[in-house]
């Protein structure tokens, strides 16, 4: 039977886990937002969203699961100072053995966007 268990994004620090996640300026940087466990019968469904605290509308890349374009690549622009905005709808990634599947995030402009949000953790 399979549990589940909600969860922190994994790049939260340690003792802040739910907190915003600033992200990086999307000049080939990108900032870890979450990484799935190795163990490849767990699935980790996200929930993602964005918020920009900048005065412009910002365009935000979300790598999800891979870097490679346009299959990994969620991109949506968020609009100045307009709340949460959703970015990931429960998307599912699966563990992947050694390294798990990592989902990165970059915007415009740096330090401008935070993204928030949850793992809902299903194990076999």
């Amino acid at each position: 039977m399979a549990t589940y268990s909600k969860e922190f994004f994994t790049g939260c620090a340690t003792d802040q886990g739910g907190t915003g996640i600033a992200l990086a300026v999307d000049s080939g940087t990108f900032t870890t937002i979450h990484t799935t466990t190795t163990t490849t019968t767990t699935l980790d469904e996200i929930w993602m969203y964005a918020v920009n605290s900048h005065s412009a509308d910002l365009k935000v890349t979300i790598q999800f699961g891979g870097v490679e374009e346009p299959e990994d690549y969620i991109e949506t622009t968020v609009t100045a100072e307009s709340g949460l905005v959703l970015l990931v709808p429960g998307l599912i990634l699966q563990g992947k053995a050694s390294t798990g599947q990592i989902i990165l995030g970059a915007a415009a402009t740096g330090d401008e966007v935070a993204v928030y949000g949850y793992v809902n953790r299903i194990t076999a």
